[in-house]
């Protein structure tokens, strides 16, 4: 009970000291900062600030310019948007396993909101299908939607496709939410006109955060000795490919330019993103993604 969040946890406690887990925190609670009547705190004058909501008094105390914060009164939606296809069952760059990766990210994500009284949900599914998990404000709530990332994402299921799960999105859903979206290289393409126009859609409902989760590279020399089956038709990678000096530069080549085309596309349309290799990478990873969104808002 309670297995996979524990690791999230854990991981928190582990790879990020107090200051590091204050900041996160921090930066997690600035997405919903708005208009209110609760005040929150104060904190430096910042280009770009309403001038009504200096406080002059504290301005005058300290001698420098202090803005009011205030926190939006109602709970707060963030959906979770996972693929759970097979894809996502393969190695990561970093050779951990990519749902391995993407319930951790998943989890650090659900654990901030959780902790602030927000509410969670999940839409995760492949070809065959998508399951929705409504949204709720409990760390059981949240065990069982890592449980459904690790359970759905295996070998056996359906091929990727994560434009169908965004699709369900923005046809279900009207109110405004945080979108997180946990996505496999490649998942959407510029070349497509219609993943352009779903992305284009959702960003102008929602806020969107994109996690990307990088693949291995098959021609490493660690991968040199391993049987290696590339998870959409099952097939064996055969070594003799694999050790090509010209095929390892091609390939590296390729993983580039599709890393940079997808980066673009997020990019150009107003999505912050980030791309994840490893479960080391989560934690900084969603700081240095968190960081951007909030100074992007600004």
């Amino acid at each position: 009970m309670d297995e996979l969040l524990h690791r999230v946890k854990t991981r928190l406690a582990i790879r990020a000291h107090r200051k590091v887990r204050g900041m996160l925190d921090g930066e997690y609670v600035s997405l919903f900062h708005g208009k209110s009547l609760d005040f929150d705190d104060l904190r430096a004058y910042a280009p770009g600030d309403d001038v009504k909501d200096i406080d002059w008094k504290a301005t005058a105390r300290v001698g420098s310019p202090l803005t009011k914060r205030y926190i939006a009164t109602r709970k707060h939606a963030v959906l979770l948007i996972a693929d759970t296809g097979r894809d996502f069952a393969a190695l990561s760059t970093g050779g951990n396993p990519k749902r391995d990766i993407a319930t951790l990210a998943a989890g650090v994500i659900g654990y901030l909101a959780v902790r602030h009284g927000d509410h969670v949900g999940l839409v995760a599914g492949d070809e065959n299908g998508t399951e929705y998990v409504p949204l709720r404000g409990t760390e059981s709530h949240l065990e069982r939607l890592l449980a459904v990332i690790q359970n759905r994402t295996t070998l056996s299921a359906g091929a990727s496709r994560l434009a169908a799960q965004l699709d369900y999105v923005r046809r279900t859903f009207r109110r405004r939410m945080l979108l997180v979206v946990l996505a496999d290289d490649g998942a959407m393409s510029a070349d497509r006109d219609d993943d352009l126009r779903l992305l284009r859609r959702l960003h102008a409902q929602h806020e969107i955060l994109w996690i990307t989760i990088g693949d291995a590279d098959p021609t490493l020399e660690e991968y040199a000795d391993s049987t290696l089956i590339d998870v959409a038709d099952g097939r064996e990678l055969p070594p003799f490919l694999r050790r090509d000096a010209a095929l390892r530069e091609d390939f590296a080549a390729a993983v580039a330019t599709r890393t940079r085309a997808s980066a673009d596309l997020l990019e150009k349309i107003g999505i912050t993103s980030i791309r994840l290799t490893s479960e080391d990478t989560v934690i900084p990873g969603l700081f240095r993604l968190l960081e951007v969104h909030n100074h992007a808002r600004r």
